[in-house]
């Protein structure tokens, strides 16, 4: 499986605005009335990439805690679904019943979302505090498929904790890694 780590945006950048299709309302919602009243997760995931499956347990406990807290979740999907018709609306749909998503799952059809966010890998998550400015970008914790490290979110959860308590939040952020996103040729 490939290995493919965030670009890690510039810390302090503004969440940049999208309307995309929400695959399991199917209705298209956009940023500004999604985001949490003290901070917004976003997340770049798919159906199909192994390391996404291994974190949906935490990502899914996670939403559940913080989202009382005025933390909103919101989890897109930028692949390709032509060539990983896995990914596509529809499984979408059904990937976040399974996994009992408590946020929306948006599709990102032509990609422009992924871009603007520099998203390189799934998952790929984003913290944004009340004001939309990025605080935390990376990984959600040192697990991945294989390595036998804990679940934990530690990385992230840390990131919402300190946001939520108004201290600093360490700007020494690892990446995270996954699959890559799986862009549309240009041809």
């Amino acid at each position: 499986m490939a290995r493919t780590e965030s670009k890690m945006l510039a810390l302090g950048t503004i969440a940049p605005e999208f309307s995309l299709l929400d695959t399991v309302s199917k209705k298209t919602m956009n940023l500004h009335t999604l985001s949490g009243t003290k901070g917004t997760v976003i997340m770049f995931i798919c159906n199909h990439c192994p390391f996404v499956v291994h974190v949906n347990p935490e990502i899914t406990k996670m939403a559940i805690e913080y989202q009382k807290e005025g933390i909103q979740f919101i989890a897109i999907s930028s692949n390709d679904v032509e060539n990983y018709p896995e990914d596509a609306p529809h499984f979408m749909r059904i990937k976040a019943k399974a996994e009992n998503y408590t946020f929306p799952y948006l599709y990102d059809e032509d990609q422009s979302v992924a871009k603007k966010y520099d998203a390189a890998c799934t998952p790929d998550f984003f913290l944004f505090n009340g004001d939309l400015k990025l605080v935390y970008r990376g990984q959600l914790d040192d697990s991945r498929p294989g390595n036998g490290l804990s679940l934990t979110g530690k990385d992230l959860r840390n990131a919402i904790e300190n946001l939520l308590k108004g201290k600093e939040i360490d700007s020494d952020q690892k990446p995270s890694i996954g699959c890559n996103i799986k862009w549309k040729s240009s041809t």
